[in-house]
């Protein structure tokens, strides 16, 4: 079975991608305690998913895979975009509860007087694979959806909790795991993934 090391130590991103490439052996970053933190400085999502996958390959000598993946909302010009896990200006690894949730009143605050039809907005998703001999490629995936005013739901991390799906009229947060795992802009572009690997 091939084994694919996650560049993420997010341990919600972790289980869903585990759920989502369920032929290969998939080990996140905790496997590998002396990896590097790969710093997302480009300006696209392919950019940033395809550096962190990259370094981790060279530094596991794996197939490495990585994402980079953000909320775009329309009233904000796209933002937060590539910017959406340090939107508030915080960001950190050692306690990503209180970032998100930081993150995630900041935006509502931001759209507080921005009308119901006026707060559309779309996640996406960008899955790179770099394989030890150099070969690399990208997957994009997209869900649509809108900004609620108030979070509802316990599922998910993030964002989740105020992303209502436009097909459901149900934030991410409130769908269930298969569900979430089935119609998500991540699942969109890891499916295409493990496509290209035969699975």
């Amino acid at each position: 079975m091939t084994t694919l090391v996650l560049a993420t130590r997010n341990k919600g991103k972790i289980a869903e991608l585990h759920d989502l490439l369920t032929a290969f052996d998939v080990v996140g970053l905790e496997a590998f305690p002396d990896a590097p933190e790969v710093p997302e400085t480009e300006l696209t999502f392919a950019g940033n998913a395809l550096l962190k996958a990259r370094a981790i390959a060279a530094h596991t000598g794996l197939t490495a895979v990585s994402d980079d993946s953000g909320l775009c909302v329309d009233a904000l010009n796209g933002m937060p975009g590539v910017l959406s896990a340090r939107w508030s200006g915080r960001y950190g690894a050692a306690a990503p509860e209180g970032v998100d949730r930081a993150n995630l009143q900041l935006l509502l605050d931001q759209l507080a007087d921005v009308q119901d039809f006026d707060r559309g907005a779309h996640f996406v998703c960008a899955a790179a694979i770099v394989h030890p001999d150099g070969r690399e490629d990208v997957f994009e995936g997209r869900m649509e959806g809108r900004i609620v005013r108030t979070p509802r739901g316990a599922n998910g991390f993030g964002y989740d909790p105020i992303f209502e799906v436009t097909a459901l009229s149900r934030t991410t947060a409130e769908l269930t795991p298969h569900e979430k795992s089935t119609l998500s802009h991540r699942a969109h572009a890891f499916r295409a993934l493990a496509t290209s690997l035969g699975a």
